[in-house]
């Protein structure tokens, strides 16, 4: 019976650590890819590092301004990270504590909105915020954030399961307002959800592609994924400058995931629906 166990117990040890290695390779390539010539990556299987780093960051400084377009994509990232969590938690706690009228109906309009991918509004979204005078500017990317169809069901399903009304009724009798009761009482307890979403929120945003490159003109304003598109030679695209792009933008999400990990998961078992 225990050699059965510990047999059972390496074979998933060894599944774990396969995963991980599949998981990891990418990674690998992308590193080791930035470090070799573009004849090299054209034509080679690359294993090893190379000695053409400081040569590819070289032209992709020269093409576009990458730390620039560092601190917009940090500026954006945050800003609409704290905008969507704070407007999902907000209006999934209302859909869970509160009871007025059409609100399951409202909810399963929320939930449909999921359904619709993003790109099909886009005209639409463009020609508004044109007509606001709003393009060319981070207006739009933020007004994204206070919406977020998922965020609102994470919060609410959360708030069923771990929040009592008998907190939120004690804290009215002590004489607190409804506002207050959710950003003194309500945000606290909602912290694995808040980190869950937080770090899909920050993700999503860190990784936008299509919205700023349609939204913005002016080429210092643009984001980091935009500008590593455009880096390009006469006449194809210079791939070493390229991947050392996409390492300079990939290596902060990696360590956020990384410190964010554990509160991921316990927010998204936390969050879950009830069976």
């Amino acid at each position: 019976m225990r050699s059965g166990y510990t047999h059972t117990k390496a074979m998933l040890y060894l599944l774990l650590a396969a995963v991980t290695f599949i998981c990891l390779v990418p990674f690998y390539s992308m590193l080791i890819t930035s470090t070799h010539a573009n004849s090299d990556i054209a034509s080679k299987l690359l294993l090893w590092p190379g000695t053409e780093l400081a040569n590819n960051y070289d032209r992709l400084v020269g093409s576009v301004n990458i730390w620039r377009g560092f601190a917009n994509t940090v500026f954006i990232a945050v800003t609409g990270t704290l905008l969507n969590v704070y407007f999902a938690a907000l209006a999934g706690f209302g859909f869970s504590k509160y009871r007025f009228r059409y609100r399951g109906f409202l909810f399963l309009f929320v939930l449909g909105t999921m359904m619709i991918p993003g790109q099909l509004g886009i005209i639409g979204f463009y020609k508004v915020m044109s007509m606001l005078q709003l393009t060319d500017t981070y207006w739009p990317l933020l007004l994204q954030s206070l919406y977020n169809a998922f965020g609102i069901f994470l919060m609410r399903q959360f708030a069923d399961a771990s929040i009592p009304d008998e907190i939120i009724e004690s804290g009215r009798i002590d004489g607190c307002g409804e506002f207050r009761i959710f950003h003194r009482i309500v945000l606290p307890l909602m912290g694995p959800a808040i980190a869950t979403l937080a770090i899909f929120s920050f993700i999503g945003k860190w990784n936008d592609f299509l919205t700023p490159m349609i939204i913005l003109f002016d080429n210092d304003k643009q984001t980091l994924p935009v500008m590593i598109a455009s880096v390009k030679s006469a006449f194809s695209s210079d791939f070493g400058a390229q991947y050392v792009g996409i390492a300079i933008s990939v290596i902060p999400l990696l360590v956020f995931f990384a410190f964010m990990s554990k509160q991921i998961i316990s927010g998204v078992a936390a969050g879950a629906v009830k069976g």
